[in-house]
């Protein structure tokens, strides 16, 4: 046939296919082993016009040679094969290949059975290197008009991109996992390295320095895929060196990225992670915390040799570098809280130890000092003189209020450093907790309250420390009346299910809101309430939580301010929840309860005494006073004995008034100037420097 009659089937072969089309109605196709276009049978032409029209990314391999024909989608696959590739062999054309693509073609032609496969790995030579690429494949057969298999439809879809992303999303996936887990940067820096050790493909080898403090050497960390005992992998490297074969020192000192290659010249043989030959270059990186400048470590990660590093890759390393550096500083930072903790816990035991040593040794010398003073009192009842007798029982009382508050740090002291030993034994709750509550029957009556005691009998006798327990209601009890003025204290215990309950009510001052939460710490005080007096440790309601826990117990308040509080201790029945070994077990400790009676003198303290100076006092007034007998004091103290003896005191020389809080004496203040006012620091309400803000805020005073 003619040029021309080529030509003319050329076009109606060729009419579709953009680009190639026209690449294709332009060539000589009786020079290629497929011969005259005009000759061709119509199933190759059929195939063509499939082709050509078609969007998919369609390869025809056609005749014995399996000359390659395709479409303008096919053309990524080839890059710079195209338009080399058109009409030639497909062994030339993917020669690189061809060991893997032979068998497969030739099958479909031997067989006519289809091949399909989802991502398929090929080395493709297509950017002027061996590629790593990935594609879904489709080996058709197409029949001739013999019905043999003239060639192979060839439908490809790449997934190169796709594959890399969830590879090197998996990577970054269990990086952020396993160093989330680790809480010092030794453990952040062994579990990063374990986690790019799964991705051979993206990271054939690693390798993790961490910077000394002085910035001067790096300590080789940990290692993935090459092993750490090569002269590839110093342990120790020079940062003020820049000539190290790995380029770490520069790095450290330009504070930036940099590729290394060449790694053969450099270091011989490297491994070659999961690929047939080892990488030729590396990225080595500095790890930097967000807004700080100093570099904490240096990490070296090798590059796949069948991929270009370009955008995609470096961005997967700087994922893998702000991983690693999160996760370190995150580790610094636990680690500082973890020290800061173990400080203050040491700060924490010292104090125990210390409140545990003094408190023991508070209590030697002051029983040697109660103890005499009562029998003195007692032997000499009658003929020591009044004012003596009266001072001395001051100070027994205030020598008692010592020793209680002394046992009670010693009591907290042993709860914290956990040498507590309970030792509980079946006790009538109901009658032993009715008779600790009545001892304060006297006082509470004596303040124009109500004292309500209802405990009924109970069914079974209940487990208790009876010297725990003691202290718990009266520490509740002495609690109560301390901030109730008006109305009544209320005690009672009522089995509830499987528990034990009971509840100490009052129609106090009540708790703010805000208050509550604290209110069980050691320590702590409710700012500004107002009570009987301020005086405390502010560990009494700590101490009767950490009793009640003891018991395996619950404390909790309900409180309503202005109306009252109701703190409810449970606890519950039987034996199973308290150790065996500690069930009617001998005390091994020095027991610190001071009795019952000695609650109730505190208790007594707080309450308001005649405050008379008598007859013997006035005459006393001596002409020694510095200033003359009609200079006025107002004196301001909670506390009813250092009231009485500081009125002592002055009231030989002054005219002496006294107030028991800020709000009495604000009001003394301005119904009557005085020309001194002496107060305390310290009191329930409003406290000595509320005090005084207010009187120098008002013109009167």
């Amino acid at each position: 046939m003619s040029s021309e009659g080529e030509g003319i089937a050329a076009k109606r072969i060729f009419i579709e296919g953009g680009e190639i089309g026209s690449l294709m109605r332009s060539l000589d196709w009786s020079q290629t082993p497929l011969g005259d276009v005009a000759h061709w049978p119509q199933s190759w032409r059929s195939a063509m016009s499939i082709l050509l029209a078609s969007k998919a990314q369609i390869c025809l391999f056609w005749g014995p040679e399996l000359i390659t024909l395709y479409n303008d989608a096919y053309r990524p696959v080839l890059a710079s094969k195209h338009p080399w590739a058109l009409g030639r062999p497909a062994h030339e054309v993917w020669s690189e290949v061809w060991n893997v693509l032979e068998p497969l073609l030739k099958g479909v032609v031997a067989t006519g059975e289809a091949f399909w496969a989802q991502d398929y790995l090929f080395f493709l030579n297509r950017s002027g290197y061996i590629e790593e690429t990935y594609f879904d494949v489709s080996y058709d057969p197409v029949r001739d008009e013999s019905g043999e298999v003239g060639g192979v439809f060839c439908i490809v879809s790449e997934t190169t991109g796709r594959v890399l992303g969830d590879r090197r999303l998996q990577t970054l996936s269990l990086l952020a996992s396993e160093t989330a887990q680790a809480k010092t940067v030794e453990a952040v820096c062994l579990a990063a390295i374990q986690a790019l050790a799964t991705n051979s493909h993206d990271i054939p080898f690693a390798m993790l320095y961490r910077v000394d403090a002085d910035g001067k050497q790096a300590s080789l960390i940990g290692t993935a895929g090459i092993d750490a005992k090569k002269s590839a992998t110093p342990a120790k490297v020079d940062l003020t060196q820049e000539r190290d074969g790995w380029g770490l020192g520069r790095v450290y000192q330009t504070q930036s990225a940099a590729i290394v290659d060449d790694l053969a010249a450099r270091f011989g043989a490297l491994p070659e992670g999961a690929w047939d030959k080892p990488p030729s270059a590396a990225w080595v990186v500095p790890l930097t915390q967000a807004g700080q400048n100093q570099i904490v470590g240096l990490l070296v990660l090798g590059i796949n040799p069948h991929r270009a590093f370009e955008h995609e890759y470096r961005t997967f390393f700087d994922l893998v570098v702000g991983n690693v550096t999160t996760a370190i500083a995150n580790a610094r930072a636990y680690e500082e809280e973890r020290k800061r903790v173990e400080a203050l816990a040491e700060l924490d035991r010292a104090k125990t130890i210390f409140f545990n040593n003094v408190s023991h040794e508070f209590r030697t010398p002051l029983t040697l000092m109660l103890s005499p003073l009562e029998e003195t009192l007692t032997e000499l009842n009658g003929i020591i003189p009044e004012k003596a007798r009266s001072q001395l029982e001051m100070v027994q009382r205030n020598g008692t209020r010592l020793l209680k508050l002394v046992n009670t740090l010693l009591d907290f002291s042993r709860l914290e450093a956990g040498r507590t030993q309970a030792s509980y034994e079946p006790t009538d709750l109901a009658t032993y907790t009715a008779e600790l509550a009545s001892v304060f029957r006297s006082t509470v009556e004596q303040a124009g309250l109500q004292l309500t005691v209802d405990c009924p009998p109970l069914p079974e006798p209940i487990y208790i420390d009876r010297e725990m327990w003691e202290k718990i209601v009266l520490n509740l009890l002495s609690n109560a009346f301390k901030f109730t003025f008006a109305g009544e204290v209320a005690v009672s215990l009522r089995p509830v299910g499987n528990q034990v309950e009971l509840l100490v009510r009052d129609t106090g001052t009540g708790i703010p809101a805000d208050e509550i939460p604290r209110l069980f710490e050691r320590f702590h005080r409710v700012e500004g309430a107002k009570g009987r007096t301020f005086e405390g440790t502010g560990i009494g309601l700590s101490l009767v939580q950490e009793l009640v826990h003891l018991h395996s117990g619950a404390i909790a308040v309900d409180s309503t301010l202005g109306q009252g509080s109701t703190f409810t201790v449970q606890l519950p029945t039987g034996t199973a929840h308290l150790p065996l070994d500690r069930l009617n077990a001998s005390q091994s400790s020095v027991s610190t309860a001071s009795g019952a009676m000695s609650y109730v003198k505190e208790a007594l303290g707080w309450l308001p005494q005649e405050e008379s100076r008598g007859s013997e006092e006035v005459a006393n007034r001596n002409s020694l006073s510095p200033l003359a007998p009609s200079a006025r004091i107002l004196l301001v103290d909670d506390n009813a004995d250092m009231r009485d003896y500081l009125r002592h005191l002055l009231g030989q020389y002054y005219k002496v008034d006294v107030a028991e809080d800020g709000e009495t004496a604000l009001a003394a203040a301005y119904n009557h100037s005085p020309d001194l006012i002496l107060s305390d620091v310290m009191m329930p309400g409003m406290d000595g420097f509320e005090l005084l803000r207010q009187l120098r805020a008002d013109s009167r005073t």
